[in-house]
Protein backbone atom coordinates (compact mmCIF):
# COMPACT_ATOMS: atom_id res chain seq x y z
CA UNK A 1 0.00 0.00 0.00
CA UNK A 2 1.75 3.50 -0.64
CA UNK A 3 0.64 6.73 0.81
CA UNK A 4 0.69 9.83 -0.58
CA UNK A 5 2.27 12.35 1.50
CA UNK A 6 1.69 16.45 0.74
CA UNK A 7 4.71 17.10 2.92
CA UNK A 8 8.12 16.48 1.47
CA UNK A 9 11.67 17.57 0.75
CA UNK A 10 11.08 20.82 -1.19
CA UNK A 11 7.82 21.34 -0.34
CA UNK A 12 7.07 24.68 2.15
CA UNK A 13 6.08 23.69 5.53
CA UNK A 14 2.53 24.47 6.29
CA UNK A 15 2.35 27.20 9.02
CA UNK A 16 0.28 26.02 12.33
CA UNK A 17 -0.12 27.74 15.54
CA UNK A 18 -0.43 25.78 18.49
CA UNK A 19 -0.81 25.99 22.22
CA UNK A 20 2.10 24.62 24.13
CA UNK A 21 4.66 25.00 27.46
CA UNK A 22 5.29 27.97 29.07
CA UNK A 23 1.80 29.10 28.64
CA UNK A 24 2.81 30.72 25.08
CA UNK A 25 1.52 29.65 21.70
CA UNK A 26 3.97 29.09 18.96
CA UNK A 27 3.87 29.49 14.98
CA UNK A 28 6.32 28.15 12.82
CA UNK A 29 6.26 31.65 11.38
CA UNK A 30 7.09 32.87 14.05
CA UNK A 31 10.96 31.19 13.20
CA UNK A 32 11.54 32.46 10.01
CA UNK A 33 15.01 33.05 9.30
CA UNK A 34 15.75 30.13 11.76
CA UNK A 35 16.22 25.96 10.59
CA UNK A 36 13.61 24.26 12.71
CA UNK A 37 13.47 20.62 13.62
CA UNK A 38 10.08 19.58 14.27
CA UNK A 39 9.61 16.67 16.08
CA UNK A 40 6.53 15.19 15.84
CA UNK A 41 6.31 12.22 18.44
CA UNK A 42 3.67 9.82 20.29
CA UNK A 43 3.11 10.43 23.45
CA UNK A 44 4.16 12.30 27.05
CA UNK A 45 5.89 9.88 29.21
CA UNK A 46 6.36 6.93 27.10
CA UNK A 47 9.44 5.01 26.76
CA UNK A 48 10.93 5.58 23.20
CA UNK A 49 9.68 9.49 23.47
CA UNK A 50 10.93 10.05 26.40
CA UNK A 51 14.40 8.19 25.06
CA UNK A 52 14.30 10.72 21.86
CA UNK A 53 13.23 13.97 23.53
CA UNK A 54 15.81 13.32 26.15
CA UNK A 55 18.55 12.74 23.71
CA UNK A 56 17.78 16.23 21.88
CA UNK A 57 17.68 17.98 25.37
CA UNK A 58 21.12 16.53 26.52
CA UNK A 59 22.42 17.49 22.93
CA UNK A 60 20.76 20.94 22.49
CA UNK A 61 23.79 23.03 22.50
CA UNK A 62 24.55 20.99 18.85
CA UNK A 63 21.14 22.19 17.27
CA UNK A 64 21.79 25.65 19.06
CA UNK A 65 25.45 25.86 17.37
CA UNK A 66 23.48 25.44 13.93
CA UNK A 67 20.91 28.18 14.77
CA UNK A 68 18.17 25.36 14.64
CA UNK A 69 14.94 25.70 17.13
CA UNK A 70 13.64 22.21 18.06
CA UNK A 71 9.77 22.35 18.51
CA UNK A 72 7.87 18.93 19.93
CA UNK A 73 4.98 18.23 18.50
CA UNK A 74 1.63 15.16 20.05
CA UNK A 75 -1.43 15.34 20.58
CA UNK A 76 -1.66 15.41 24.31
CA UNK A 77 -2.96 18.47 25.62
CA UNK A 78 -0.51 21.63 27.87
CA UNK A 79 -0.94 20.07 31.04
CA UNK A 80 0.45 17.08 30.06
CA UNK A 81 3.45 18.84 28.42
CA UNK A 82 4.39 20.79 31.00
CA UNK A 83 4.19 17.76 33.56
CA UNK A 84 6.09 15.99 31.06
CA UNK A 85 8.55 18.77 30.51
CA UNK A 86 8.90 20.05 34.15
CA UNK A 87 9.46 16.09 35.27
CA UNK A 88 12.38 16.14 32.41
CA UNK A 89 13.49 19.58 32.31
CA UNK A 90 13.14 20.38 28.67
CA UNK A 91 14.37 23.43 27.36
CA UNK A 92 12.31 23.41 23.65
CA UNK A 93 8.63 23.89 23.93
CA UNK A 94 6.31 20.92 23.69
CA UNK A 95 3.53 21.78 21.63
CA UNK A 96 -0.64 20.56 21.79
CA UNK A 97 -1.78 19.02 18.45
CA UNK A 98 -5.01 17.80 20.25
CA UNK A 99 -6.94 17.59 17.40
CA UNK A 100 -4.38 16.23 15.59
CA UNK A 101 -4.40 18.40 12.62
CA UNK A 102 -0.99 19.62 12.45
CA UNK A 103 -0.06 16.15 12.38
CA UNK A 104 -2.39 15.30 9.53
CA UNK A 105 -1.16 18.50 7.76
CA UNK A 106 2.21 16.77 8.03
CA UNK A 107 1.19 13.26 7.10
CA UNK A 108 2.11 12.02 10.30
CA UNK A 109 -0.69 10.25 11.09
CA UNK A 110 -0.49 6.45 10.76
CA UNK A 111 -3.59 3.90 10.69
CA UNK A 112 -6.31 4.01 13.25
CA UNK A 113 -5.36 7.59 13.87
CA UNK A 114 -2.10 6.55 15.83
CA UNK A 115 0.92 9.27 15.69
CA UNK A 116 4.18 8.19 13.95
CA UNK A 117 7.54 9.21 15.12
CA UNK A 118 8.48 11.96 12.37
CA UNK A 119 10.82 14.24 12.13
CA UNK A 120 11.10 17.16 9.61
CA UNK A 121 13.72 19.81 9.11
CA UNK A 122 12.01 23.15 8.24
CA UNK A 123 14.87 25.89 6.74
CA UNK A 124 15.00 29.37 7.47
CA UNK A 125 13.03 30.03 4.43
CA UNK A 126 10.10 27.52 5.61
CA UNK A 127 11.35 24.99 3.14
CA UNK A 128 11.34 21.83 4.16
CA UNK A 129 14.79 20.05 3.84
CA UNK A 130 14.62 16.32 5.37
CA UNK A 131 11.67 14.16 6.33
CA UNK A 132 11.73 11.04 8.34
CA UNK A 133 8.26 9.70 9.16
CA UNK A 134 8.66 5.77 11.22
CA UNK A 135 7.00 3.15 10.06
CA UNK A 136 6.96 1.25 13.56
CA UNK A 137 8.27 4.29 16.43
CA UNK A 138 10.70 1.83 18.25
CA UNK A 139 13.89 4.23 17.08
CA UNK A 140 14.41 7.81 16.59
CA UNK A 141 16.68 9.85 14.41
CA UNK A 142 20.33 10.25 16.16
CA UNK A 143 21.11 14.17 17.10
CA UNK A 144 24.16 13.28 14.47
CA UNK A 145 21.77 13.18 12.22
CA UNK A 146 19.54 15.75 12.59
CA UNK A 147 22.70 18.01 12.80
CA UNK A 148 23.90 17.07 8.99
CA UNK A 149 20.70 17.46 7.96
CA UNK A 150 20.22 21.02 9.58
CA UNK A 151 23.82 21.87 8.55
CA UNK A 152 22.73 20.86 4.73
CA UNK A 153 19.32 23.28 4.63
Amino acid sequence: MSENFSVEVGSIAPDFTLPGTGSKSYSLSQFRGKTVVLVFYPGDETLVCTKQLCAYNNELQQFEKVNAQILAISAQDVASHESFSANRGFKFPLLADTQKTVAASYGTVGPLGLPRRSVFVVDPQGVVKYVHRAVLGVTFRPVAELIEAVAQA
